[in-house]
């Protein structure tokens, strides 16, 4: 499998609309990839909170627009990072966004964990509730966003519904980018799963960004790194490393809490 991860960078002065236009091109010119993966709020920034009411569209919008075309374009599985989506009701959502190489929606994940605390998107946005799965060709994608990489129990929950491959575009700030590899690389451990972390560079509302997307194996090995600047950063990985490891090294079966209670 060939994936491709896109550390976009995101300032201020260039438009929404500007950014989604060179974004819909860098997809297109990974046409030869079987995976491609934006970051998070790429639109407007992960950390541009005030702009996030005026910026949220609906999930079909047009973020959803080009990045459909543009994966249909280039042939190729596309996880466009994510968008802040207003649903219906008014409410707005950290919204993921996977297409495939038709162009047609496979699946969109409205993120669990919210990052805040007090502020910011944990009071402007609502909680996901649901993880997803999506089913490739040759394996299957768990989808997990930025502060969601520090709740173990999400991605314990994806691998169970057969996740390989964990997904996790982010806005992860430069000030914590020690626990940005840190973590990746303990989810493909603990999960025996690929990682890929696709970050942004650039500087949203006056935080900088940490970049460094990375591409973590199941042992927990680093097979790519990003630097801090906007770049594409591709490699080439087995997804059926991921059966041989559980075999060669069983750790999943002798899981004990969180299984449902034995019966009879």
């Amino acid at each position: 499998m060939r994936a491709s991860l896109i550390q976009i960078a995101v300032n201020e002065d260039e438009t929404v609309e500007a950014r989604r236009v060179r974004a819909a091109a860098l997809v297109r010119e990974q046409a030869g990839a079987d995976l491609v993966v934006l970051p998070e709020l790429w639109t407007t920034g992960a950390f541009a909170y005030e702009e996030f009411d005026a910026a949220a569209e609906p999930l079909r919008g047009p973020t959803y627009e080009a990045m459909a075309k543009a994966a249909g374009d280039a042939g190729v599985w596309l996880h466009a990072g994510s968008v802040p989506e207003r649903d219906p009701d008014g409410r707005i959502y950290n919204t993921s966004l996977l297409f495939s190489p038709a162009g047609d929606l496979a699946a969109s994940y409205r993120k669990i964990h919210r990052f805040g605390f007090d502020k910011g998107e944990a009071v402007l946005m609502g909680a996901g509730r649901e993880p997803v799965t999506v089913r490739l060709p040759e394996t299957t994608l768990g989808v997990a966003t930025c502060y969601d990489l520090r709740f173990p129990e999400l991605f314990r929950s994806l691998v169970d519904a057969g996740a390989e491959i964990l997904v996790v575009p982010a806005g992860w700030p430069e000030r914590r980018r020690s626990h940005w590899t840190l973590l990746a690389q303990a989810r493909a451990v603990e999960n025996q799963a690929f990682v890929l972390a696709c970050g942004t560079a650039g500087t949203h509302a006056g935080v900088p960004q940490a970049g460094h997307s990375i591409v973590v194996d199941p042992w927990g090995e680093v097979l790519a790194e990003a630097g801090a600047d906007e770049e594409v950063l591709t490699v080439e990985f087995a997804p059926e490393r991921v059966a041989r490891t559980r075999e060669q090294f069983p750790a999943l079966k002798d899981r004990v809490l969180g299984l449902d209670p034995p019966r009879g």
